[in-house]
C-alpha cells in the first residue's frame, strides 16, 4: 500500500511553485521540468531526464540544446554515455540576474529617449493590493528629499525595508500610525483611536508623499480589496500632504494636552471630529 506522506506532499508543492517561478523567468514549461529533474538527480542522460520528468523522447534533446545555449546545462562525458549537469542554482540566478538588469537599464535609457510625457501631469487607479505595496516601495526608494506616510500596521511591515533604506539615504521621513507600534521608525506619530476612523472610512487608508511631487492614496478593506490613485497631479499631492501633515499637527496636540481634550470632547474625540456643530462636554 502507498502512503502519501506530508513531506512528500510538501516536496511536491515545492518543485511545483520552482517550476512555475521558472517559467516566469523565461523558462517553457519543458524547460523547466527538465532542469528540476537534473538538479534533482545528476547526472543524468537525455532517456532518464525524459523518463523522470514526463517530457517526450522525442522533445528532450531539443529542450536539453536550447538549456545549454542558455548555460542552464552542460554535457559530461560518462563512460560513452552523454550526460548532463544542471548549473549550480547560484550562478543560474545570477547569469538571469545579470542579463536582466542589463536589459532593464537598456530598455530604461532606450524608453526615456523617446518618451514624451515626462512633464505630464496624471492620475491612474490601482486597485490590487500587491500592485499598491509595490508602488509605495518603489516610490519610497525614489525619494530624494522627503516621504510622508500615513498607514497601519500591515502596510507599515511591508514597507519597513524600504523606510529603512531611505532613512540610511538621510531622507526626512513622517509617519502617521494607525494604532501603537511595536518597533516605531522614522519620526512616527501614533494615532490613538484607530478603530473608531477603520469604521468611519469603511477600511484602512493608506497614503504615501514623495518628495511634495507624487502621491499614492488608497482605502484597503478588511476583505483584502483595495482600491488607490497614484499621480503626479499638484493639486491632489498637496491635498495628501495636507491631509498627512494636519493629522501629525493633531497628534502633536493629543500628545501634550490629550487628557484636556478628551474632558472637553470626549474619550473619542467624537465631538472634535463632528464638523458640523461645534460642542463640548
Amino acid at each position: 500500500m502507498f502512503f502519501i506522506t506530508k513531506s512528500y506532499i510538501l516536496t511536491t508543492m515545492v518543485v511545483n511553485n520552482i517550476k512555475s517561478n521558472l517559467m516566469n523567468i523565461g523558462f517553457t514549461e519543458y524547460e523547466a521540468k527538465t532542469y528540476v529533474s537534473l538538479l534533482m538527480e545528476n547526472p543524468a542522460t537525455a532517456y532518464e531526464i525524459a523518463k523522470r520528468s514526463a517530457i517526450p523522447t522525442s522533445k528532450i534533446y531539443e529542450v536539453l540544446a536550447k538549456l545549454s545555449e542558455r548555460g542552464a546545462v552542460f554535457e559530461v562525458d560518462d563512460k560513452d554515455k552523454r550526460r548532463y549537469l544542471p548549473l549550480p542554482p547560484d550562478e543560474l540566478l545570477a547569469v538571469h540576474r545579470s542579463k536582466i538588469d542589463s536589459t532593464l537599464s537598456e530598455l530604461h535609457d532606450e524608453l526615456k529617449s523617446i518618451s514624451s510625457i515626462s512633464g505630464l501631469s496624471f492620475l491612474r487607479t490601482i486597485s490590487q493590493y500587491d500592485l499598491l505595496i509595490d508602488k509605495a516601495k518603489r516610490m519610497i526608494n525614489e525619494a530624494k528629499k522627503t516621504v510622508l506616510l500615513s498607514l497601519w500596521p500591515s502596510e507599515l511591515h511591508q514597507l519597513r525595508p524600504a523606510i529603512n533604506s531611505a532613512l540610511n539615504r538621510n531622507i526626512d521621513i513622517a509617519i502617521v500610525h494607525f494604532g501603537q507600534a511595536e518597533n516605531p521608525i522614522g519620526q512616527m506619530y501614533c494615532h490613538p483611536i484607530e478603530t473608531t476612523l477603520s469604521a468611519e472610512h469603511g477600511g484602512q487608508i493608506l497614503s504615501v508623499v514623495t518628495d511634495s511631487r507624487e502621491v499614492l492614496f488608497a482605502k484597503i478593506q478588511a476583505d483584502g480589496n483595495a482600491e488607490g490613485v497614484h499621480s503626479s497631479n499638484q493639486g491632489f499631492v498637496t491635498i495628501s500632504e495636507c491631509f498627512i501633515r494636519h493629522d501629525i499637527y493633531i497628534m502633536k496636540i493629543v500628545q501634550r494636552f490629550g487628557i484636556k481634550l478628551k474632558d472637553t470632547f470626549g474619550d473619542d474625540f467624537s465631538l472634535l471630529r463632528n464638523v458640523f456643530k461645534d460642542e463640548q462636554l
